[in-house]
């Protein structure tokens, strides 16, 4: 967890503020979770942000939701008794985080599907629909709060995920941390992105099904290891099936190894010919070696499709 997040953990284990805006562009709330929801409590970011001129309505569209999202995981999956949300805001960009003191989001992921490493469960995170409570929970709100932002940041347990417009990255950090998830995002105020495109960019009509995701092949990657092995394939492959199409984003990798290629691109596919895969910005080592099992027709300048 970040100096931040452990300074709000600590900020709240002795401060029970009410939903008031503190001078300077900030304002906090500590929530007791066994006892609120935030679908119940009047504290949204509308009134969090009290003082500042009216947000765009796309803008306060998004922090809304990312908010009610992040706290609602906080509540039902954290296992901890407090939640600190903090907004700040300048004239430039909207600034939100939710931390708790809880069991941790990457460790309870690796517990709940019994997964060899933590930094798996940022995989997952990472294509949707993963939810330790499937009675309750879609799986969808990391996926869909992470793609609003222009940053969103979730770490735990000395783990990060970073999504960034255009760039995912897996951080480690070897130094002590405490219990507990911090989750910090930023938006723009002149952002343009609205909640419902990016709704539309991953489901279906007319029912709005969950059905595309997003799969950024550089967090299948271990510190410098590279992406070689049936193994690591079958990692990446993992759930797949819960997709009608799958985008494969080979951003940061600069090569792969023929029998991590060979386990997507030709035994999966001849077993899943329903799942549609398209993949993007590849080297031309990545691409050679796609090539290699999927044939010319299907490869293209950066990229490729299979349907």
């Amino acid at each position: 967890m970040s100096e931040s997040a452990e300074s709000d953990a600590t900020h709240a284990a002795s401060h029970n503020r009410n939903c008031v805006p503190i001078p300077g562009g900030t304002a906090r709330r500590n929530f007791a979770l066994t006892a609120e929801r935030p679908s119940t409590t009047p504290c949204k970011p509308r009134s969090l942000v009290l003082g500042l001129d009216p947000l765009p309505g796309n803008v306060l569209d998004v922090c809304e939701y990312g908010f009610t999202e992040m706290l609602n995981n906080a509540v039902d999956h954290s296992e901890s008794d407090n939640a600190i949300v903090n907004i700040s805001y300048t004239a430039k960009q909207v600034h939100m985080s939710v931390v708790d003191l809880g069991i941790g989001i990457f460790n309870k992921i690796k517990n709940k599907f019994g997964l060899e490493d933590e930094r798996e469960g940022i995989l997952e995170l990472a294509k949707g629909k993963l939810t330790t409570d499937p009675a309750h929970h879609t799986g969808e709100g990391i996926f869909f709060t992470s793609r609003m932002f222009d940053s969103f940041v979730i770490g735990s347990g000395g783990l990060g995920f970073v999504h960034r417009v255009d760039e995912d990255w897996l951080i480690e950090n070897n130094a002590p941390t405490v219990n507990g998830t911090s989750v910090v995002m930023e938006i723009a105020m002149k952002s343009k992105r609205r909640k419902n495109d990016v709704f539309d960019q991953f489901t279906s009509s007319p029912d709005f099904w969950f059905s595309k995701t997003h799969v950024p092949l550089s967090l299948a990657r271990y510190g410098n290891e590279n992406l070689v092995s049936r193994s690591q394939a079958k990692r990446v492959l993992s759930r797949f099936d819960r997709f009608q199409e799958v985008f494969l984003d080979f951003s940061g990798v600069e090569s792969i190894g023929q029998a991590f290629s060979d386990e997507i691109f030709g035994v999966y596919r001849d077993n899943h010919p329903e799942t549609k895969m398209v993949w993007i910005n590849t080297t031309p080592q990545v691409a050679q070696m796609i090539r290699r099992v999927v044939g010319d027709r299907h490869v293209l300048n950066g990229g490729g499709i299979l349907e």
